[in-house]
């Protein structure tokens, strides 16, 4: 079992920056791929970017790309979503998951086997 706990939600301006974190806890010895998706009130799950356990496939919403950026310090076990240039519909729950994967980044919310409780974001215009 995998334990996710994010963190670095808030509220903000837009045009402001937010660094979310995904701390992992548990059986962190097996290679995971992690995502984000986010949930906004009303709306289905998206996916918003995910990282493979080596670092070398991302992938991004089309909604996010220039603006979000995935990364992960495997030593720390923490996953980080640094957004910038906030936008009044980033305003969501944000959700850490995790996949048992070496290298294949899925943005099927069913395809990921462990997910943390969410941390609001909430961008005001």
């Amino acid at each position: 079992q995998v334990q996710l706990v994010e963190s670095g939600g808030g509220l903000v301006q837009a045009g402001d920056s937010l660094r979310l974190s995904c701390a992992a806890s548990g059986r962190t010895d097996s290679s995971y791929v992690t995502g984000w998706f986010r949930q906004a009130p009303g709306k289905e799950r998206e996916f918003v970017a995910g990282i493979s356990w080596s670092v070398s496939s991302t992938r991004y919403a089309d909604s996010v790309k220039g603006r979000f950026t995935i990364s992960r310090d495997n030593a720390k076990n923490t996953v980080y979503l640094q957004m910038n240039s906030l936008k009044s519909e980033d305003t969501a729950v944000y959700y850490c998951a995790a996949r048992r994967s070496i290298g294949v980044v899925t943005i099927t919310s069913a395809s990921y086997d462990y997910w943390g409780q969410g941390a609001q974001v909430t961008v005001s215009s």
